[in-house]
């Protein structure tokens, strides 16, 4: 998956200030160059996204195309799905730490 420096819906990123640093999140949409709404499913939920500035993320090499075909298909997708993305990227950026 291609992935550039300007981010992309869908795409998995690390939280790196602010309350959440270090937590992974999923961007559920763009606002402008400047900001993006993230989610996880668990603290911040589809319905309550957090707008995020893109200099505070870190952008990972990462797109979940569950998300991306279910905001594509319906304009909107559940926090199941958000929160099994997320923990598939951990798990799989785990197995690759060790």
């Amino acid at each position: 998956m291609k992935t550039g420096t300007s981010p992309q819906v869908g795409q998995i990123v690390k939280v790196s200030k602010g309350k959440g640093a270090g937590q992974p999140a999923i961007i559920i949409g763009i606002f402008d160059e400047k900001f993006v709404y993230i989610a996880d499913g668990h603290k911040r939920k589809f319905d309550q996204p957090k707008k995020k500035s893109i200099l505070h993320l870190e952008l990972m090499p990462v797109i979940s195309s569950e998300v991306v075909n279910s905001l594509q298909e319906s304009g909107r997708v559940t926090n199941g799905k958000l929160r099994h993305a997320v923990a598939k990227f951990v798990e799989s950026a785990e197995n690759n730490t060790v």
